[in-house]
């Protein structure tokens, strides 16, 4: 009698089991976020930090990925550095003369002139007055990118328009356009 109880103990617990299955879910989820994400908005609150502020500083001493640190201070005597000590780590080839060409036309050439006589479209619409001709300045390829970098009097910063390789085409670009005014 003990076996055949048993027996039908057995039976139920395996009927029970087996009605429970599922083949399109696994049974067990170990880590059910593995499973099924949590979904969150962008901008909802979040426990993840203690303090409430969701934008943390970065660890003191730390720079984000690509910057790479400039260091001629935005003063005259850092122009005057930058344009004596600065040169332009890129090579002076046709492909870098033709990308700062198309980058001038789009941030330079309206004030300083296609040219780079200083007759640019704002410049004879009287927009801004007093834009120097390159051939009247004593420039550099390091003393151009740092006017791009930092801006200088009217001139303002191209620096979060153009990277730090698109300053270096412009600068080598623009000297090409002194040549060609000083001959």
């Amino acid at each position: 009698m003990n076996r055949n109880l048993n027996f039908i103990v057995l039976i139920f617990i395996c009927s029970i089991t087996v009605s429970c299955f599922d083949p399109s879910k696994p049974n067990y989820q170990f880590f059910p976020n593995m499973y099924e994400s949590v979904g969150y908005g962008t901008y909802d609150e979040s426990e993840a930090f203690n303090n409430g502020v969701e934008a943390q500083l970065p660890v003191e001493g730390t720079i984000s990925r690509g910057w790479i640190p400039y260091e001629f201070e935005d003063t005259n005597e850092g122009y005057d550095l930058a344009k004596l000590n600065l040169l332009s780590p890129i090579k002076n080839n046709n492909e870098n003369l033709a990308k700062g060409k198309e980058l001038y036309g789009v941030y330079c050439a309206v004030c300083h002139g296609a040219k780079g006589d200083g007759q640019g479209i704002l410049m004879k619409r009287e927009k801004f007055l007093g834009i120097p001709s390159y051939a009247d300045r004593d420039i550099t390829e390091g003393s151009i990118y740092h006017v791009l970098m930092y801006g200088k009097n009217l001139m303002g910063s191209h620096a979060s328009q153009v990277d730090a390789k698109e300053r270096w085409q412009i600068s080598a670009y623009a000297m090409s356009l002194r040549e060609k005014l000083i001959k």
